[in-house]
């Protein structure tokens, strides 16, 4: 738990999206890079599901035992993920620690994150115990986000740019609905295998997203570099040091903007 001299200020991450949001994560003698050791005080997870008394230091597999049957349930196939180099990378910017909540399902298409199904409604409910524990316990709610990665499950379905963009759209306004401010947006990667999919066009509707939404923010797009450099590690996922990479490039980006944004918001108040 968070020591309090005073009330403690953090800002609350809801971590949602697909499988390599969940973390695949694998260390090899060649690819031997692991997860970072996490900054003492960085970072918090919030077990809505599996221990929702207390606040516990991030370790991973992030989110390994938040499973609900009728809900969000990845099983045992969390590995090493990129929350807590995104993490690392958002405190070393900010100084303020994060809470994370765990909300991926490996596997899932954006349809299956619309308004009144089971996985969006689930999420929503852990963003709102999160909040409410937050709150009931003293401490100091800066900003209430959410950090999105998914979308290699609809490059396979062959998911139109137009459909990913409309059910994208309707499940952020369920979740803004809900109290989040912004959705932090990391960009999906491309297909590794020897199939006929191809992500260019998801990628495309992720882009446009962020381009013309204020509240969709684009925090790292290196996904895409991955398999040229050799670090997928299957069709799909990617070995740590990837994960390690995309993390701490998107928690410095979505750092700047917070900083961008908590100061010009200061000057306005001055």
């Amino acid at each position: 738990m968070i020591e309090k001299k005073e009330k403690a200020q953090v800002d609350l991450f809801l971590f949602m999206g697909q499988s390599n949001m969940a973390g695949r994560g694998l260390v090899t003698k060649m690819r031997a890079q692991g997860v970072p050791p996490l900054i003492e005080g960085a970072g918090y997870e919030y077990r809505a599901v599996s221990a929702p008394g207390r606040l516990y230091a991030i370790v991973e597999p992030f989110g390994c035992c938040e499973n609900r049957s009728d809900g969000i349930d990845d099983g045992n196939m969390k590995t090493g993920s990129l929350v807590t180099a995104f993490v690392n990378a958002y405190y070393e910017q900010t100084g303020v620690p994060v809470v994370g909540v765990s909300a991926s399902k490996g596997g899932s298409a954006i349809a299956q994150w619309q308004p009144g199904g089971a996985f969006l409604t689930d999420a929503m409910g852990r963003f709102r115990d999160a909040v409410r524990y937050l709150d009931e316990n003293g401490y100091e709610l800066r900003h209430k986000y959410m950090l999105w990665c998914q979308g290699e499950t609809d490059g396979d379905l062959g998911t139109s740019a137009e459909q990913y963009r409309q059910q994208f759209k309707r499940m952020l306004e369920e979740m803004k609905r809900a109290g989040v401010e912004t959705c932090f947006l990391i960009r999906i990667g491309h297909y590794n295998g020897a199939g006929p999919q191809d992500y260019s066009e998801i990628m495309a509707a992720q882009d446009v997203l962020a381009s013309v939404r204020e509240d969709v923010v684009m925090v790292s797009t290196a996904f895409a570099e991955m398999k040229e450099r050799g670090l997928m590690k299957d069709e799909f996922h990617y070995y740590q040091q990837a994960y390690n990479e995309v993390g701490a490039e998107a928690g410095r980006n979505t750092a700047y903007f917070v900083n961008k944004n908590f100061n010009s918001e200061t000057k306005k108040e001055k």
